[in-house]
């Protein structure tokens, strides 16, 4: 990867160019995703579940010891492309490249059992995927990891990763951590007020409990069958009524109906050709904000945080 690449704001990462890639990983990283979720004690909004960035790549954070597991973690190194399995008392590595999911399933619950952990799958099968009813183990369709792309995946993620970190010192309410989802390869950071949303009966348990208080979310995916290009988005849930006719900064950005709602959406390839395009993504998050927060009531002004100072003080607003 050319130097100059490397400090682009904004590194180029068209879906076409990588789908391969993306889908075999997507499912590597929802492998890791579920022993995720079985292995970590439950937090409210399912925070304990997504990953998060490390310098060399993504990590699930250390689980284990209240299902009487030792202390663990699943970290994919997208530099030397490995995934290493490691306990307090050792570690077990192998090659991302050239093995199918069901390889790499396989590989990863054996590293496990040899480090002394067990972890049951309930479900071990993709979520929300086209080949939902295919168990990993028998995944052999999928098996494309070209380096070159999934270090780039990684850049991507860590440069956005940095950005949702300064936007979310805008504000000094409840929010989320910065996170890499496995079921939907986004990467999002929420803002919570305390209105508590009473979902519908027929609301699925991931549903009722990410949206059990009224929140505006925003982050990045890779593009999907829906939506074929990377892109930045943002959405207010439950929705107010006007969303979508609140003005979008920069002038590329739009609101695009999805599941019944509107997402504000700004292409990720408009963003990179904005003259300063850390900023226009920096804009693009705070006007949807202010669209979402202030149609739904919320103190816009008493949440605001700037600077990452809550402290009047210390903001220089009194002496």
């Amino acid at each position: 990867m050319p130097g100059s690449e490397r400090q682009e704001p904004l590194p180029p990462i068209p879906l076409d160019e990588w789908r391969a890639t993306k889908e075999t990983l997507h499912r590597f990283c929802q492998v890791a995703g579920k022993i995720r979720l079985a292995a970590s004690a439950r937090r409210n909004h399912w925070w304990n579940v997504p990953f998060h960035l490390t310098g060399r790549g993504i990590t699930t954070r250390p689980m284990g010891q209240v299902d009487g597991n030792p202390v663990f973690t699943i970290d994919f190194d997208f530099v030397d492309h490995q995934l290493r399995v490691q306990t307090l008392d050792g570690a077990v590595a192998f090659p991302l490249e050239g093995r199918s999911v069901a390889t790499f399933y396989r590989e990863t619950m054996e590293a496990l059992g040899g480090l002394g952990v067990e972890v049951d799958l309930a479900i071990a099968t993709p979520f929300d995927l086209p080949d939902a009813g295919r168990p990993f183990a028998e995944d052999t369709e999928h098996a494309s990891y070209d380096p070159a792309w999934a270090g780039r995946y990684w850049r991507v993620l860590s440069k956005v990763n940095l950005l949702l970190e300064e936007f979310a010192a805008r504000f000094s309410g409840k929010v989320s951590p910065v996170h890499h989802f496995w079921h939907t390869f986004d990467i999002a950071h929420t803002r919570f007020s305390d209105r508590r949303i009473d979902q519908p009966a027929s609301a699925d348990p991931v549903t009722r409990e990410a949206y059990s208080r009224e929140v505006i979310s925003f982050g990045f995916w890779f593009g999907d069958d829906q939506f074929p290009e990377p892109a930045f988005y943002s959405y207010t849930a439950p929705e107010p009524a006007g969303l979508a006719g609140e003005p979008l900064s920069p002038a590329a950005a739009s609101w695009a109906a999805r599941n019944g709602g509107h997402l504000a959406v700004v292409r990720y390839d408009d963003a990179r050709a904005e003259p300063d395009p850390r900023a226009a993504v920096l804009d693009f998050y705070e006007s949807a904000y202010q669209a979402g927060a202030r149609l739904a009531g919320w103190d816009v002004d008493g949440l605001a945080c700037p600077g990452g100072v809550t402290d009047p003080i210390l903001r220089g607003e009194r002496s």
